[in-house]
C-alpha cells in the first residue's frame, strides 16, 4: 500500500534531515542491505565451523593427553558456537523470526493511561499491517 500525501511529506523531510546531518551515514544506510550481512554472518559461520573441525581432528592426532583432551573441547565449542551462530543467521536472513516477533509484540499488556496508543504504537502498527498486507 502507498504512503498516503502526508506521510510521503514527513519521510522525504526526515530524509532530508538525515541527509543534512550526516550524508555519509545516509548514503551507507541506504546502500546496505540486511541480507547480505546476514550471509556473511553464514559465511564467516561455516569457516569458523571449518575452523572448529579441524582443531578437534588436530587434537585427536596429538600424543600428549592433556593438550589432546584441551583442543578437542576446544575445538568441539567452536564448532557448536558457530553452528548457532550460523542458523540464527540463517533464520533472519530468511526472516524466519518476524512471526515470533509479531507474537510477542501482540502479547505486550496495553498501557493504562488510556486507549489511544502513542504515536509510535500507531506507526509499528500501520508497519505490521503493511507487511502483512491488511492494508
Amino acid at each position: 500500500m502507498p504512503l498516503s500525501e502526508h506521510e510521503q511529506r514527513m519521510l522525504d523531510q526526515i530524509e532530508r534531515a538525515l541527509y543534512a546531518e550526516d550524508p555519509k551515514f545516509a548514503n551507507t544506510v541506504r546502500q546496505t542491505n540486511p541480507a547480505v550481512h546476514y550471509k556473511r554472518w553464514i559465511i564467516k559461520a561455516g569457516l569458523g565451523f571449518v575452523v572448529g573441525v579441524v582443531l578437534l581432528m588436530t587434537g585427536l592426532m596429538l600424543q600428549s593427553t592433556v593438550a589432546q583432551v584441551a583442543i578437542s573441547v576446544l575445538g568441539f565449542l567452536v564448532m557448536l558456537l558457530c553452528f548457532l551462530w550460523g542458523t540464527s543467521a540463517w533464520r533472519r536472513a530468511s526472516g524466519g523470526g518476524a512471526e515470533a516477533a509479531a507474537a510477542a509484540a501482540e502479547a505486550k499488556p496495553r498501557r493504562k493511561g488510556g486507549s489511544r496508543p502513542g504515536m509510535m504504537n500507531r506507526f509499528e502498527e500501520r508497519w505490521r499491517r503493511r507487511q502483512e498486507g491488511e492494508e
